[in-house]
């Protein structure tokens, strides 16, 4: 069975060939007169022709795996990729910023953050919030310390259940002071 990361870049890959990507692509259209009509804007067939033999591979592969997906899959992918066609392009640059990021990181770290947003989505509404909350706070009132904030969370994942709750009582007993 194919992993949530892979699951995550084929829907992505499809979203970016078949989606906004792929229009992004497009060679220049010159600028046509006013007089003639506003050329209607190329299928996804179209686009798919002006993909390298190489590009309609990878989508070929990855259009298999889709197709070998259990059905509630397709139709998580499906709903990702919908949201993905309405979200703002302000938000698609931030997500793609953080697909970029997540990719600098090595497989352990990446593993370790999975298990984390596991974890959170675990946790009930209010929890979630709490945390939302504090994390946003912290950083407008600190946006010079998000980098040691990061590594933080680095240590933070690699220490034992038994260090976190060690560190948990120290948080404790600062605040008590």
């Amino acid at each position: 069975m194919m992993g949530r990361s892979n699951l995550a870049r084929t829907g992505m890959l499809v979203a970016l060939l078949l989606g906004g990507a792929g229009r992004a692509q497009e060679p220049q259209q010159p600028e046509t007169p006013k007089q003639q009509e506003p050329q209607r804007p190329q299928t996804a067939a179209e686009r798919f022709q002006q993909l390298s033999p190489e590009q309609k591979e990878a989508l070929r592969a990855k259009l298999r795996e889709l197709k070998a997906m259990p059905q509630e899959e397709r139709e998580r992918i499906k709903g990702n990729l919908e949201r993905w066609r309405q979200m703002p392009q302000e938000e698609r640059e931030r997500v793609r910023a953080n697909l970029r990021e997540f990719q600098r990181l090595t497989p352990e770290e990446r593993n370790q953050l999975r298990e984390r947003f596991r974890e959170f989505r675990g946790m009930s509404p209010e929890r979630k919030a709490e945390v939302r909350q504090r994390v946003r706070a912290y950083l407008r009132a600190h946006p010079e310390r998000r980098e040691q904030m990061m590594e933080n969370m680095r240590r933070w994942r690699q220490m034992t259940p038994e260090q976190r709750e060690q560190m948990r009582e120290r948080m404790r007993e600062r605040r008590r002071r």
